[in-house]
């Protein structure tokens, strides 16, 4: 910033919160910021490209945004510094740029002769243009790739490039380009603002317009989380997380075709045989138990009992209570670690032939996922249809290791669990397939074999 800038401009501090002084403060050539939405981060831009045309800094600043609501959204943030400022400037409504390609714009002039164009996503509004540029939600535009193309050429002269977006999966230039900044290979200026940052840093402050408390932050954070109803949009419409929905082993549209609103019902009322599976956990981790009913080759989710934090007795109880029911036919356990004492005692009490104990190797977990996944691909179970259950379903991931073996596992950035119930689900629909038992030959009394055959 020159001094003619500093003369110029406003005391910023009053309107921004720390991430956006940090964003303001930072003059790097190219910067990026992945960001949570609706934390101001284009309010701030707006100033930042209404102080460059004031100072001249560029000769004009090419905005372009996912959607025209955004593109007025921040002509109007532009027309609103304009007056703080006290400068000379008129907005021109929308201008016809190219009038060939059908191109246009709404457009400030500023007395000086410099310009802020708000552009749509075409990426043929950014050819022939020079100055400084502004991708807003980037992630999110509709061909990304040759609005690039289109755009950078802009800056060649050495003015500056902003881009800013929340998270749209991993197959995105968005999400590339900061996976370089990463890696170091591109020297370019990332900031990063979750939601929780934003909060810790005065968002909430800021809406309610007082001083709020943790517990009122913690609140405001809980209630958008639900709002968002599933995790995948949390994670990256809020918190920096990108997702890649084509590594989910059951993406969401392959759940959705096997939920069932009324599939729970009360165990007394079933009528076909039940299969149990019991994923075990007691500190960090749920106890998830889950029972299917088996009725005319189809398996429908009859409960899922959730025990979070229960001391083992009580587990057992649960347990058993269960696997007492006339029609269980059989049961497999998780008895990996924690999970062995209680697969013992059910074995013990219910017999080896009815509760199967399985530790968990990742041949096993293989086999069991894509179990699972066949299930759900010709529709043959049908699952509740609640937010947890398809959360923890849709966690699970199938990686690769470094050596070539595959592994299903939570995403690391997943905050939902480890996949508890999905396992769950797993086990009841192996103890399924492998029903099997000894085969009892029952033989009639001596006395009565001779009462049947003595006329013969």
């Amino acid at each position: 910033m020159n001094s003619n800038q500093k003369t110029l401009t406003p005391t910023p501090t009053a309107f921004f919160l720390p991430y956006q002084q940090r964003w303001l403060d930072d003059n790097s050539p190219i910067k990026i910021w992945e960001k949570s939405r609706r934390i101001g981060a284009t309010y701030v831009q707006s100033y930042e490209d209404v102080r460059d045309c004031i100072a001249k800094a560029v000769p004009a600043v090419w905005f372009s945004s996912a959607d025209e609501s955004a593109a007025k959204e921040y002509i109007s943030y532009c027309e609103m510094w304009v007056k703080l400022f006290h400068v000379a400037a008129k907005s021109m409504g929308e201008v016809v740029i190219d009038s060939e390609k059908d191109i246009k714009a709404l457009v400030i002039e500023f007395a000086n002769g410099t310009k802020i164009h708000a552009l749509s996503s075409n990426p043929k509004g950014f050819r022939s243009k020079g100055g400084k540029v502004v991708l807003d939600e980037f992630a999110h535009h509709d061909n990304p790739f040759e609005l690039w193309k289109a755009a950078k050429p802009c800056v060649t002269w050495g003015f500056p490039l902003r881009i800013l977006s929340t998270h749209n999966g991993q197959s995105t230039l968005f999400f590339k380009f900061i996976e370089q900044i990463l890696k170091g290979i591109l020297k370019w200026a990332l900031h990063t603002t979750p939601v929780q940052l934003a909060v810790e840093e005065g968002l909430v402050d800021k809406i309610y317009g007082r001083k709020t408390t943790k517990e009122e932050q913690e609140e405001w954070l809980d209630e958008q989380r639900k709002d968002c109803f599933d995790e995948y949009t949390w994670l990256q419409e809020y918190c920096c997380v990108a997702i890649d929905e084509a590594c989910a082993f059951l993406p969401y549209n392959l759940i959705a075709t096997c939920e069932c609103e009324d599939t729970l019902k009360s165990l007394t009322d079933v009528i076909g045989d039940l299969y149990v599976g019991t994923d075990i956990g007691r500190k960090k981790d749920l106890t998830c138990i889950w029972i299917l009913e088996v009725f005319e080759k189809v398996k429908y989710t009859r409960k899922v009992e959730i025990l979070e934090k229960t001391p083992f007795h009580i587990q057992q109880e649960v347990l058993f209570s269960i696997l007492k029911h006339p029609k269980m036919r059989r049961c497999c356990i998780d008895a990996t670690g924690l999970g062995m004492q209680l697969a013992e005692s059910a074995q013990i009490k219910f017999g080896k032939y009815r509760v199967e104990a399985l530790s968990f190797t990742n041949k096993l977990k293989e086999e069991l996922a894509y179990t699972t996944r066949t299930n759900f691909e010709d529709k043959t179970v049908y699952v509740p249809a609640e937010q947890d259950i398809r959360e923890d379903l849709h966690s699970v991931r199938r990686q690769t290791t470094t050596a070539g073996n595959i592994r299903f596992d939570v995403e690391k950035s997943d905050v939902s669990g480890h996949a508890d119930r999905f396992w769950a689900l797993s086990l009841a629909l192996h103890a399924l397939e492998t029903n099997s038992g000894p085969i009892n030959i029952a033989t009639r009394k001596r006395r009565e074999t001779t009462e049947m055959t003595k006329t013969f």
